[in-house]
């Protein structure tokens, strides 16, 4: 049972068709895009817990994915505990959804370097917080995705701002932010993780992204990492990751400072929006098959990086309640015959949602920068209308 149906959950339940599973993808609307390959669907509001435990007892599944952060997760651990397998675990997720919870665990259990940091439940808090930080700072609901309600502000007269867009971006019923100092970087990369429950830890080489207002735009594989930061990133994923329990694939974000080495951002315990860069044949196996594979138990005897990749997002500009029209596909495809488009199939639009993905490679002596640029123009051909 898939908890959350969008486009990730959608490539994870194709990798899973193909090994023979029956998936029922849920969500809090119909026709979501993992719905539109799964075996049977349920449409109800996740925060509400006796319409999950609804479902569950409906369709009694052997195994639990949650996709999305909006879930009533306390009630994993009572199907957990009846004996249904959550993924990674019901401690995992319960924790992953939260970024208070995930935060003090990185930072005061595991002592793993992270921003400074602070939560607010009120504006005064905010302000008490911000003025101990200093500026700029970065605002963000403890419960979101996608970047939003997340703010950088540079300046006091930005707080008010901040406080209101933050409780209007947060997901679920938690009405408090975390504000964190503005770490100086010089890239972040997530470091996709798996941890299977008869193998080892294994590593994907790192991605590099590039996001907007906290929300992924472009990733590729690989970047240039030095071999001391890698080593550090994997120590800390390996850690926060074995501390949390369970099987599956994680998205580990890290920042990168020349001068002051690797930062512990946050983490997902699933498949990562960056990781769409994997559907380029950069591994042997992409994100959502390594998720499936560590959750059903099967083997991965290893995770070898095949090819140069890039990926690409296609927002909206526009807004509407039917499924959009798309134009440029053709040219997309027609510049370079190792590009490839997918559409997500959302049934409506909003401005800035993610509609689709292009993805590139190139071999692994190849010119990332230049497959970048290509994979940006190619996602620039395609445009989203109206119906």
């Amino acid at each position: 049972m898939l908890l959350g149906s969008g486009e990730l959950g959608k490539e994870f339940v194709i990798a899973a068709q193909r090994l023979g599973q029956t998936v029922v993808a849920c969500d809090s609307y119909a026709g979501a895009p993992a719905m539109q390959v799964a075996d049977a669907c349920e449409v109800f509001h996740m925060l509400d817990g006796d319409a999950l435990a609804a479902a569950v007892g409906k369709h009694r599944p052997d195994i639990i994915v949650p996709e999305i952060e909006a879930i009533r997760t306390e009630r994993l651990y009572e199907f957990e505990k009846a004996g249904v397998q959550v993924v990674p675990s019901a401690r995992a997720v319960n924790f992953t959804m939260n970024r208070k919870a995930i935060r003090d665990l990185a930072a005061k259990e595991l002592g793993l370097k992270t921003a400074r940091y602070f939560y607010a439940t009120s504006y005064d808090e905010l302000k008490q917080a911000a003025a101990k930080i200093g500026y700029p700072c970065v605002v963000k609901p403890l419960m979101s995705s996608s970047g939003k309600g997340q703010s950088l502000v540079k300046g006091p007269e930005e707080l008010e701002h901040a406080w209101r867009y933050g409780c209007e971006g947060s997901r679920g019923d938690i009405r408090e932010l975390i504000i964190e100092e503005f770490i100086r970087f010089d890239s972040e990369i997530t470091l996709l993780t798996v941890t299977q429950k008869n193998g080892p830890t294994l590593f994907c080489p790192p991605i590099g992204h590039v996001q907007k207002g906290g929300d992924y735009r472009e990733s590729f594989q690989s970047p240039h990492i030095a071999p001391e930061h890698l080593a550090e990133a994997q120590r800390m994923a390996a850690a926060v990751t074995e501390a949390l329990t369970g099987a599956g694939l994680w998205g580990v974000e890290f920042f990168l400072s020349h001068e002051n080495g690797v930062y512990f951002s946050e983490l997902s315990p699933r498949p990562h929006d960056t990781g769409m860069v994997t559907l380029a044949g950069t591994q042997n196996l992409n994100e959502f098959e390594l998720h499936l594979r560590a959750v059903l138990g099967l083997p991965i005897p290893a995770v070898t990086f095949e090819r140069l990749g890039a990926s690409a997002v296609v927002l909206s500009p526009v807004a509407c309640t039917s499924a959009p029209r798309y134009e440029g596909i053709d040219r997309a495809l027609a510049a370079d015959p190792r590009t490839d488009v997918r559409i997500f199939g959302k049934p409506s639009a909003r401005v800035n949602r993610r509609m689709g993905v292009v993805t590139g490679y190139a071999p692994l002596d190849g010119d990332l920068e230049a497959l970048r640029e290509r994979v940006k123009a190619a996602a620039a051909e395609i445009k989203v209308l109206e119906p």
